[in-house]
């Protein structure tokens, strides 16, 4: 009992008797939550629950107390060192401390003695709604378990503005710290609902708070030997339990009670007049914003198709026909991302790339800027579109396709260093050289096309977006590849920086010879450049350099050089990233890659690498 040293081992106290060893006991924890649950056992540790999985735990009669939470808004590293918004216990994953920072919904259990005691406890806040229920196990006896605690509802939003918290809502003890808020389970001190705790009562009926200090219909039994149930965020809401019995009304000051009944004929017509009143309006709105945006979208469509012809420099306009002809029905997809697929075709002699796109909201004069701009580029280093289709909804990309070799044997340094070169020049070119600047937004290894001679052209640009000269940043929404993407992409304001950001991981995968998100490898390697921080900061970045290539081995010094360019352009503030015109100063030795850097190239909070492999993705 020393061990659990808050206000729930008062209330638990008497529970805690002599605990025999017994068979295996089972927790099943499960996040039903639309985000992240990190849960905490004590005796047990701590994992990641993404929303849907669960967790199971086997346990021993002679467990004796113990307790269940979940924490949210954490970040761990490599070695389940980090933090959380809630509940954090230490700084760790797996947690030996029987306590987490508040504000944080706790599950409390003892285990063995003939009886499991077990509850939910809000004396240290609420930040996730809860269940704690039985699964009664064979044999026993026909002894029955109590229902089990439930607090099914989420009652952040109804928290008063002095109690709330990042990630959840505190109690009033731990904000005020005065008697009249914190209980000792003494029923002669025993708390009334004020109003900093009747939402607590009301919210989670079944739930241990400061105000139910003395209610013993809080603690729930099992005869030992049951398996239990923790789900976060259940999907039932809090109509499922009945209310407490005799909730107080909250103590609101100033507030008066009259003696009549509050539904009046009156009020009941005037409710009833003011909903139908309410809805009528609501309905010629829909009606009316649904015409207008129906009108909208076929005006869009009825624009006259000769813009399109009397633009100078256009590329090749194509049919929607055309390109099914020439793609089989789209019948051999090489790649797919949020902004739609990719298909192989075959035009005339050419074998060509159709890039079929998804972009709600996009009208036709924008598309046709991006089109325009983007067909007009000629560079050797960028693979030029060859047409386009605009017809009615259908916005579609064509390219010129030329797919790789994948037996191709390794490559050599000045090779690499070739591909890298011709890859900041287009880039470059994008940046500075055009009329406009381009940002390209999809760089990774896919984009990239080599021909029999090694040179390198970047491909793709369905996900390019189009910056004003005169403007430092432009917002628009996520665009790209998970594992390329720059960290400002969070707040969607961005800048050609996010190519920069992309072309480092990109450099660091051609020297490493590996992708940048591969779950075939041991788990603290999956993320290249998680691994690229720590291996910088322990002076062990040869480590890294491909080992199945022994030119890359003979060339260390010049790899190494390469490597810290490709740190410069990791840098998570965007500002503190080179142009791309200093990349090719450097490349070509005018000057030296910045030593000032950070070597910190992953944010701190960040959500779980998603994992997804392209239909025909080359490796």
């Amino acid at each position: 009992m020393t061990a659990l040293s808050s206000p729930w081992t008062l209330h638990l106290l008497p529970l805690f008797l002599l605990l025999p060893v017994g068979s295996s006991i089972k927790f099943s924890i499960i996040n039903q939550c639309s985000t992240t649950i990190w849960p905490a056992v004590v005796p047990g540790g701590g994992v990641r629950l993404d929303p849907g999985e669960s967790w199971t735990l086997n346990m021993t009669a002679s467990t004796g107390p113990g307790r269940v939470w979940p924490r949210t808004g954490c970040s761990f590293d490599s070695t389940g060192n980090g933090s959380c918004q809630t509940g954090d216990c230490g700084g760790v994953l797996a947690c030996t401390t029987s306590s987490g920072k508040p504000p944080v919904t706790l599950g409390e259990f003892t285990i063995g003695g003939g009886t499991d005691f077990f509850d939910i406890s809000l004396v240290d806040g609420f930040n996730v709604p809860m269940d704690f229920l039985p699964v009664p196990a064979n044999g026993q006896g026909g002894q029955a378990c109590s229902k089990g605690p439930r607090c099914a509802a989420n009652i952040t939003s109804q928290c008063p503005s002095e109690l709330k918290a990042p990630g959840g809502c505190n109690s009033a003890c731990t904000v005020f710290k005065q008697d009249k808020y914190c209980c000792t389970g003494n029923a002669s001190n025993a708390c009334e609902p004020t109003t900093y705790s009747v939402f607590f009562v009301r919210g989670c009926p079944d739930a241990y708070s400061y105000s139910r200090d003395a209610d013993s219909s809080t603690t729930f039994t099992c005869p030992s030997g049951t398996n239990y149930q923790v789900v976060f965020c259940p999907s039932s809401d809090i109509s499922a339990s009945p209310p407490a019995a005799n909730t107080p009304a909250p103590d609101v000051p100033g507030s008066t009670h009259m003696n009549r009944p509050f539904f009046t004929k009156g009020r009941v017509l005037g409710v009833v007049i003011g909903s139908i009143c309410s809805l009528i309006v609501l309905v010629i709105f829909v009606t009316w914003f649904v015409y207008n945006r129906r009108k909208q979208r076929y005006q869009e469509m009825q624009e006259g198709d000769e813009e399109f012809g009397e633009l100078p420099g256009m590329p090749t306009r194509f049919t929607f026909h055309q390109l099914q002809e020439a793609t089989d029905q789209f019948r051999y997809k090489l790649g797919e991302g949020g902004f739609g697929s990719v298909f192989e075709g075959q035009y005339g002699e050419e074998r060509i790339a159709v890039k079929r796109l998804d972009r709600a909201g996009q009208g036709k004069r924008e598309f046709l800027a991006e089109v325009q701009t983007i067909g007009s580029i000629h560079h050797i280093h960028l693979v030029r579109l060859i047409g386009f289709c605009a017809e009615k909804s259908h916005r579609l990309l064509v390219w010129i396709y030329h797919s790789l070799d994948n037996d191709a044997p390794s490559l050599d340094w000045p090779t690499r260093r070739k591909v890298i070169t011709h890859i900041a020049r287009g880039l470059c070119y994008l940046h500075e050289e055009c009329m406009k600047k381009i940002a390209h937004l999809d760089v990774k290894p896919q984009n990239i096309l080599l021909d029999e001679n090694f040179n390198a052209k970047l491909s793709d640009f369905g996900l390019s977006k189009l910056i004003d000269r005169d403007k430092s940043q432009v917002i628009t929404r996520m665009r790209g590849t998970p594992g390329y993407l720059a960290p400002e992409w969070l707040t969607s304001q961005i800048t050609e920086k996010a190519d920069v950001y992309s072309f480092g991981v990109v450099v660091m995968e051609i020297i490493c010879g590996r992708k940048n998100l591969d779950t075939s490898r041991s788990e603290e390697s999956i993320h290249l450049i998680t691994l690229l921080e720590e291996k910088v900061k322990s002076d062990e970045l040869e480590d890294l350099i491909d080992k199945h290539s022994g030119d890359m081995q003979v060339h260390k010094q010049d790899v190494l050089e390469m490597m810290r360019l490709a740190m410069w352009c990791l840098q998570i503030d965007s500002k503190r990233r080179p142009q791309m015109s200093e990349v090719i100063k450097v490349l070509e030795g005018h000057i030296n890659a910045e030593s000032k850097i950070d070597h910190n190239f992953v944010p701190q909070i960040h959500l779980k690498p998603q994992i997804y492999q392209l239909p025909g993705e080359m490796g």
